[in-house]
């Protein structure tokens, strides 16, 4: 079973935000200001939630992160 990082950099002037392995470093997904945009506008991404120390929280964050990836990269 695989375990993840979330690596966001979101106040900077091209904020990103990736998903890396845990266990080798490989970026799993990566998603640049423009997507981060939409996502917020969503209401799929609340920042709050990248802040949270509740696995549970994180486990779902990142989910639904890399469903949105997916669901961008099939359009």
């Amino acid at each position: 079973m695989s375990t993840y990082l979330i690596d966001a950099w979101l106040e900077r002037p091209n904020p990103y935000l990736r998903i890396l392995n845990r266990e080798t470093g490989a970026v799993c997904a990566r998603l640049d200001a423009e997507a981060l945009e939409e996502l917020r506008d969503q209401g799929g991404l609340d920042l709050h939630e990248l802040e949270s120390n509740e696995p549970q929280v994180l486990k779902e964050l990142v989910r639904n992160l890399f469903l949105y990836c997916y669901a961008r990269a099939l359009r």
